[in-house]
């Protein structure tokens, strides 16, 4: 399991910039690995969102309920929003989905849902899921005041769980000048108290549907680690 054919992105929180990353490597993947057999998954998700957007932008050989598996109505924590439909958030149908493109597919792009320490069950959160499956893992960290530390809590939970992970990318959620990204998230300082690299910043992107220029930006990360 420690080579699986996969990578999970995952994030300090909701708005740390998941969609963004996972747009830009399948940009990249499509534009210069045209020839390799690649999916996306979201595994779980409340509400509308990822999964409608990625059926739009990108020609997938995936029905919806291959690139998510489990989905529910109500944009909440997945214990919350199966409760209120009176079902149970199934992992096995996850991992069996998951198992499933993983087997069929040269490689697989799975966003995660919130951060690593949002719930997936009563009992369970992302990190555990990472942990437990093995999943080779990359966060994503907002440019923004209080990065840092959410950066290094993150990491501790990462850690704590087991999780192999591969490298952090910082995300400009919004214009950023390379001042204040040195000013808010140094990425010496963050590879310093977290031991992890940073594989670079990700600019703020106005158009989220030019996918050259997302395969452009995903280039100019340090892209080797994560075994793209």
């Amino acid at each position: 399991m420690s080579n699986i054919n996969a990578l999970l992105i995952t994030g300090t929180d909701t708005e740390a910039g998941k969609t963004v990353l996972t747009t830009a490597l399948a940009a990249y993947l499509q534009k210069y690995f045209p020839q390799r057999n690649w999916g996306l998954m979201k595994p779980i998700q409340s509400g509308e969102g990822d999964r409608e957007w990625y059926q739009k932008l990108f020609s997938l050989k995936q029905t919806a309920e291959e690139i998510t598996p489990l989905y529910f109505q109500a944009p909440l924590a997945p214990p919350i929003a199966a409760a209120k439909e009176n079902r149970q958030v199934d992992l096995a149908v996850v991992w069996q989905a998951f198992s499933k493109e993983r087997s069929r597919r040269d490689f697989v792009l799975v966003e995660s849902l919130g951060g690593l320490g949002s719930p997936i069950t009563d009992e369970l959160t992302v990190a555990d899921l990472a942990g437990d499956w093995h999943l080779p893992t990359v966060l994503v960290v907002p440019v923004r005041l209080g990065a840092i530390a959410q950066a290094v809590a993150n990491v501790a939970l990462a850690r704590q769980a087991k999780i192999n992970l591969k490298g952090i990318v910082l995300n400009c959620v919004q214009p950023r000048s390379d001042a204040e990204i040195a000013d808010l998230t140094p990425p010496e300082m963050i590879q310093s108290l977290t031991n992890i690299p940073v594989l670079g910043c990700l600019p703020y992107l106005e158009n989220l549907t030019d996918l050259d220029k997302l395969a452009q930006v995903a280039s100019n990360l340090n892209l080797e680690t994560l075994n793209l």
